[in-house]
Parts: C-alpha cells; sequence; structure tokens
C-alpha cells in the first residue's frame, strides 16, 4: 500500500485560549503549559460533510489521478450531518466517483483503522485507488461550560488516496474495553421507548486517558517496527494523533527520540479525532518535508479503548 496523494481543510473560525478565558474559567498560560494548544478551528457557517469534500478534492488533484479513478471512498467520522445517507456517500455525491462507500467509526484512532481496512480492500483486489476520508465535528459533543474539555477539541478534516504497491508497510490495531473516554447519543424516545435523559457531551477521565494512550501507543509502534526490523532512527518521522503535548512527549520519551521526529499541529488546531494524523500528514507532505523513501510510523489512540499504529514507506 502506498500513499498516492494528501489533502485536508479547516473551519474558517479561530477560536483562541483568550476567547475560551471569557467563557469559562480559565486562561491562556492554563491551556498551553497542559494540552499545548493555542487555538483551535471550530465550524460555524461550514458544515462538517463541507470540509469532508473539500479535503477530498484536494487529495485526488494532489494524486493526479481523476475522480472517476477512485474505485472506493471510507469515510471515517463520529457525527455527521446525516444519520443517513453516510458522509462517504455525500462525498460520492459530490466528488462523482460513482463507486462504493462506507462510512466507519473507531474514534480517534480512526484513521488508522480505516487504512486497515483500505488496505485489505487492496490486497484482495477489490480496488485500485481507495480514498480515505477522516471528517470530526468534535465541538458538536463538547461542553462548552465544562472547562476540562471545552479547551482541548477542534474541527477539520484530512484524506489520503492510497494504491496497491510496496510491501513495506505494517499494521497493529487493538481494542481493549475501557470507559475513560466515553458520550452517550442524545435519544428522543418512542411510543415503544421512554426517553432517557443522558449527559449528551463527551466524558473523560483525563489521567486515565493519559497512561492508556501512552502505554498503547509505545507498545504499538514498537510492535510494527519490529515486525519489520525497522529501528526508530530509521524512521523520518513519528505522526501521532494530536490530542494533548504532554501525552506526544511522554511517548517520544519512551522511546527515547528527539523532537524533530515528533512533529505536531495540535498548537494550532487542537484535538480534532481521526483527522488529526491526515492533517498532519498533509502538512508535512504540501511543506515538501517528506521524501520518496522515508518511513513513516501513524499512531494512535481513542474511546473503546482502541489504538493502532502503522508503518508506510512513502
Amino acid at each position: 500500500m502506498k500513499v498516492l496523494g494528501t489533502g485536508s481543510a479547516l473551519p474558517s473560525m479561530v477560536v483562541t485560549n483568550d476567547d475560551l478565558s471569557k467563557m469559562v474559567e480559565t486562561n491562556d498560560e492554563w491551556i498551553r503549559t497542559r494540552t499545548g494548544i493555542c487555538s483551535r478551528r471550530v465550524l460555524s457557517t461550514e458544515s462538517i460533510t463541507d470540509l469532508a469534500v473539500l479535503a477530498a478534492q484536494r487529495c485526488i488533484e494532489d494524486a493526479g489521478i481523476a475522480c472517476a479513478d477512485i474505485d472506493y471512498i471510507l469515510c471515517h467520522n463520529m457525527i455527521g450531518d446525516t444519520i443517513a445517507p453516510s458522509m462517504a456517500a455525500l462525498i460520492n455525491k459530490e466528488i462523482k466517483a460513482n463507486c462504493p462507500t462506507l462510512d466507519l467509526n473507531s474514534a480517534c484512532t480512526g484513521f488508522i483503522y480505516s487504512l486497515d481496512v483500505a488496505e485489505a480492500l487492496l490486497k484482495n483486489g477489490r480496488a485500485k485507488n481507495i480514498l480515505v476520508v477522516c471528517a470530526e465535528q468534535t465541538t458538536y459533543f463538547t461542553d462548552w461550560e465544562k472547562r476540562e474539555t471545552c479547551v482541548l477539541f477542534g474541527d477539520g478534516a484530512g484524506a489520503v488516496v492510497v494504491t496497491s504497491g510496496g510491501e513495506d508497510y505494517e499494521f497493529k490495531i487493538s481494542t481493549q474495553y475501557s470507559d475513560a473516554l466515553n458520550c452517550n447519543r442524545r435519544y428522543h424516545g418512542t411510543p415503544f421507548r421512554e426517553k432517557q435523559d443522558v449527559y449528551p457531551f463527551l466524558e473523560m477521565r483525563g489521567r486515565d486517558v493519559f497512561k492508556l494512550a501512552v502505554t498503547h501507543s509505545s507498545d504499538d509502534i514498537k510492535t510494527v517496527l519490529a515486525k519489520k526490523g525497522i529501528t526508530p532512527d530509521e524512521v523520518k518521522y513519528f505522526l501521532l494523533h494530536q490530542a494533548n503535548v504532554r501525552i506526544l512527549d511522554a511517548i517520544r520519551h519512551d522511546m527515547e527520540l528527539t523532537e524533530e521526529k515528533f512533529p505536531y499541529n495540535i498548537n494550532d488546531h487542537g484535538n480534532t479525532s481521526s483527522a488529526s494524523i491526515p492533517m498532519l500528514l498533509d502538512e508535512l507532505n504540501k511543506a515538501g518535508k517528506i521524501n520518496e523513501g522515508d518511513y513513516l510510523v501513524l499512531s494512535a489512540f481513542g474511546a473503546g479503548f482502541t489504538s493502532g499504529a502503522c508503518l508506510l514507506k512513502w
């Protein structure tokens, strides 16, 4: 499996830490020192489908192929603009690829899981060029009166086109249940089932998430490297889910590697869930910082508790 192109899209609205200090009891220093976040992009006039389509179009253009060359669309999102049709189907409608579509949901690990599904489709000959889009509106289920979570999240979309070819890739994905991260669905009831009063926003036990993230991500990274006999020094970049700078630093320290190998964009985007890695990948690609033959390791973790890592050769 090889990456042909990348793309991303962000909302136009920027919400800074100072903006949040007017909404909840916090300040810029408190947020930056605990999360590494200075600002985040938040949906206002756009829809998440708008961002998904734009990221897809930019990705296909970067890949140098036509929309008609896409054989399958995979879209990861935790909550879209519609229950049905799927967001992948809505992307298909706009780009006119006229191919099979499928939505996935494995929380913040979604990009790794989506690539794993794409690899299986490529390997069995079901598709040649697969568009993978991760589009997340995490601010939709954020409690904007709760300081512990509202400072963390942002919205955005990232995409890649992958094709068959190359053997220098490896995956590890897993789910080991934990309720350290949870978000209940709003339920309005039916004539046969009473309406359930639930807290409809994300709930998180921060310390538990930190421990799970560092333990699983470090183990996943070491596993995929060992399977291919690649040393950490041979890897150009480790692209981690942009959840919290403290988590990123802890994983880096565990790997005993330099900061240069762990690029990040959480300072400007916040936690964009599954979109964070493809967005960061697109930024590095468009900046010319990834060269043919470079090894990359992608690693993510999220509610479930899901985790996964992927070794790729550019």
